[in-house]
């Protein structure tokens, strides 16, 4: 086993360069192997790489959108078309129209409104005085366009792209470059109106798109500050405690726990207090036991969103929506401009097939693995956000219904339509690569298990 080792080792070093050196020298002491038989071995697997075109050891440019943004070929262009129609329909339906804004703004204008969220925005170079960022959606500079223009009553919808400096997920069809589709009402209305009719729209629209099963999640920010605050959370870590608790349709609940514990300095007994409101989910039912519950209703913050919640349900039930929403105390949307009523859609259809990136330029395509199901769509209340930027602080009421992310909607749609495809191997020296490294750690597996005996 030992030579094995050496060899394989050696080999995966030839293929693949610097990223195998160091176990290299983890195994080169193992005895009975000759540095002859090695090179002899190694010398063959170099013969093999120059014939399929390895690397001439010179640093070459690579071809490539830059990382988390990609093409749209005509194909994919169509069905882009289709999905935007089928929205600006629904828009237009509820009586929105249309504005544009620029694509980059001051960055004081975007400074302090996203929390924790504000270091995905992407700064530029300053350009002759003004330090500018480009926008990271499209609610704030709608904020910025109503206080400008001193407007009071809009109904508005905008399709546009947006940009951050996140992790790109492509299975997820989470970019740093996407398109954002919001419509927003602005306005005094009666309570709960314009946000029943936003959760309208948004249960139309993934009807017609006819993505899958779905369910729209809402919650209230007010509730969620009174939560906090009877479970012993500090008011100045309201914000960032927030934010962890948004993390818990990525991550494990003990993982939120730890999260807040070790890095935000919460107390344990509070984190335990508020894991056990975050996993309730319900109705109008749920409202009204929130609302006689012993801690919650001691916080008149809570009491008034649960109040809301419940005038919420009934708008939803003369909507005929209600099947599809559900009150959940788990949901928190970590954007610092939320005021009241939060919402967010996901898809619940389980077992979607992996989707194949079609090839550009003559480069090979990739398949991405399973589709996630997630989050595609969502928003809320923002009261306060137009009164940043009045001179008066005079506030505008405010909700936005759709900040849909048209990047994941374009790989259900397409996938729908097209159904799974098939991808095979390529001799190339990047496949040469891939077999190496699941070689060198098939290798070293082995060299474990065998040490263990």
């Amino acid at each position: 086993i030992n030579m094995l080792a050496m060899i394989c080792v050696r080999s995966c070093a030839a293929v693949m360069g610097c990223r195998a050196a160091t176990c290299v020298r983890s195994v080169h002491s193992f005895s009975g192997i000759t540095v002859a038989q090695i090179d002899e071995e190694v010398a063959k697997l170099l013969e093999l790489k120059a014939r399929l075109g390895g690397d001439d050891g010179k640093h070459q440019f690579v071809l490539k959108t830059a990382k988390g943004t990609r093409d749209y070929n005509p194909k994919q262009m169509a069905i882009r078309e289709k999905v935007f129609n089928t929205i600006i329909s629904c828009f237009k339906r509820h009586g929105a129209e249309t504005i544009d804004t620029p694509v980059f703004e001051l960055k004081e204008t975007l400074t302090g409104k996203y929390g924790e969220d504000s270091k995905l925005i992407y700064d530029l170079k300053d350009q002759g005085g003004e330090l500018l960022s480009l926008r990271y959606d499209l609610t704030v500079p709608f904020a910025r366009y109503l206080a400008m223009n001193k407007i009071t009553n809009i109904k508005r919808y905008h399709i546009a792209k947006v940009y951050r400096r996140d992790n790109p997920a492509m299975t997820r069809g989470r970019y740093r470059e996407f398109y954002q589709c919001d419509f927003d009402i602005a306005g005094q209305y009666d309570a709960m109106i314009p946000d029943a009719e936003c959760l309208k729209i948004v249960y139309e629209i993934l009807h017609e798109l006819d993505l899958g099963d779905f369910r729209i999640k809402v919650n209230d920010r007010r509730i969620l500050d009174g939560m906090f605050a009877v479970c012993g959370v500090p008011d100045d870590k309201f914000r960032t405690i927030c934010s962890t608790v948004d993390k818990l349709d990525k991550m494990s609940w003990e993982d939120v726990k730890k999260e807040m514990v070790n890095e935000k300095g919460l107390s344990e007994q509070a984190a335990d207090q508020i894991g056990e409101y975050v996993s309730m989910q319900g109705g109008m039912d749920l409202a009204e036991h929130l609302l006689q519950d012993q801690k919650m209703s001691q916080s008149k913050q809570a009491c008034a969103g649960l109040s809301d919640i419940k005038l919420l349900f009934s708008y939803l039930q003369l909507f005929q929506v209600t099947d599809k929403v559900v009150f959940d105390l788990s949901l928190a949307r970590g954007l610092d401009y939320y005021t009241g009523v939060i919402y967010e859609a996901v898809l619940t259809q389980a077992g979607v097939a992996s989707v194949t990136t079609e090839a550009q330029n003559g480069a090979p395509g990739s398949t991405e693995e399973s589709v996630s199901v997630g989050s595609v769509a969502g928003g809320g209340r923002y009261d306060g956000l137009v009164g940043m930027f009045d001179p008066k602080g005079r506030k505008v009421p405010c909700v936005t219904s759709t900040q849909t992310n048209i990047g994941w909607v374009l790989l259900r749609f397409q996938q729908r339509r097209s159904g799974p495809q098939r991808t095979y191997w390529r001799r190339d020296s990047n496949s040469l690569q891939s077999c190496g490294m699941l070689a060198l750690r098939y290798v070293l597996y082995s060299l474990h298990s065998y040490s263990e005996r």
